[in-house]
């Protein structure tokens, strides 16, 4: 009985931090991605830096790596690393 118990308690506990939590950033499509979507989920990206990756991706097309984000304005090298994990391509 103490082993299924624990058994659960620690299926519960991974199902708990698999959940999407407000606040917390989520890996995100540059490519695909709304406005919104990329303010959500990544750190120090409002909706005006946003906006900025959708315009910057409607002229040039897509992004290929983290140097390509790196022209967008207001984008720079602390926001890319704080959010490196977080990009997706």
């Amino acid at each position: 009985m103490k082993i299924i118990k624990s058994t659960f308690k620690a299926i519960l506990l991974t199902s708990l931090l698999s959940l999407s939590i407000p606040g917390i950033a989520q890996a995100v499509n540059v490519n695909t991605a709304s406005a919104e979507a990329l303010a959500d989920s990544l750190n120090g990206v409002g909706i005006k830096k946003a906006t900025a990756i959708i315009e910057w991706r409607s002229e040039h097309g897509n992004f290929a790596s983290l140097d390509d984000l790196d022209q967008v304005k207001g984008i720079g090298p602390k926001t890319l690393a704080r959010n490196k994990d977080d990009i997706e391509f």
